[in-house]
């Protein structure tokens, strides 16, 4: 299982919100591109970035330190945050991003995010994040009456590198993953999944493991790598492609994080 760290970015610099909450805002790092390295360096396979401010306007706003990040990097690196045309996933691709992320539009323009899929294969990504299993849109600040599985579902035959699964309420919090919504996404549709928020701890980590079986594929881990409690090179050995197939791995928990 790939473990995938991430850098939001919130006016250039690297933040994490709490159960996205643009006024519960803590900055790490005024420096991405020296983050994305370091991140690099530890041995991280992909990186995943966030353009918060995209997210909540819908207009590109931290370009320049996405271009920075995507050139200074070997590894592949996937955006999301305020894409919604077809115009600006083909800007993004074309600058060097290997997957570009698509979420408020794969609810409203379905049909927009096939055919961007149909010509980009592996390289389009739809994230669905939800709250009380119902996705959210611009930026988690709208709420939609759709449920995230239905949504899931919808993309099941589409060519999608992956699905990115998070459930607001666990994302930012440490708590641990809710281990019941990822396996339903992970059921509902037969594209990968990566899963969201809640990560704090290695044991978090290990408890995914259970549902490599049904396509959980990755994970992406913020808040607890910037904060140290998780090793990110210890975490890839623990779930990653290399790791010892004899790890203990936790009994799955129906608890909600």
């Amino acid at each position: 299982m790939q473990v995938i760290p991430a850098i939001d970015l919130l006016d250039g610099q690297c933040v994490r919100l709490h159960q996205g909450d643009y006024d519960q805002v803590t900055r790490f790092s005024g420096d991405p591109v020296a983050q994305a390295l370091s991140w690099q360096a530890q041995g991280a396979e992909r990186l995943h970035v966030v353009d918060l401010d995209g997210a909540r306007s819908g207009k590109p706003v931290n370009d320049a330190a996405v271009r920075a990040i995507t050139a200074a990097l070997a590894i592949p690196v996937q955006l999301g945050g305020g894409v919604r045309s077809a115009e600006r996933a083909e800007e993004l691709l074309a600058c060097g991003l290997d997957r570009v992320i698509l979420g408020t539009v794969a609810l409203e323009q379905p049909e927009l995010v096939e055919q961007l899929a149909e010509r980009h294969p592996g390289r389009i990504v739809v994230g669905i994040d939800a709250r009380d299993g119902k996705v959210a849109t611009r930026g988690w600040i709208e709420a939609s009456s759709t449920d995230a599985t239905l949504l899931a579902r919808r993309f099941s035959r589409s060519p999608l590198a992956a699905i990115i699964a998070t459930d607001i309420a666990t994302d930012g919090t440490l708590a641990g993953p809710n281990l019941d919504f990822l396996r339903a996404m992970a059921e509902a549709s037969d594209v990968p999944l990566i899963a969201s928020g809640g990560i704090g701890t290695l044991e978090h980590l290990l408890t995914l493991l259970p549902l490599a079986s049904l396509g959980v594929e990755g994970v992406i881990v913020g808040r607890a790598l910037y904060d140290g409690r998780v090793d990110l090179a210890e975490a890839l050995q623990a779930i990653g492609p290399g790791r010892l197939q004899d790890t203990p791995q936790p009994a799955a928990s129906s608890d909600l994080a």
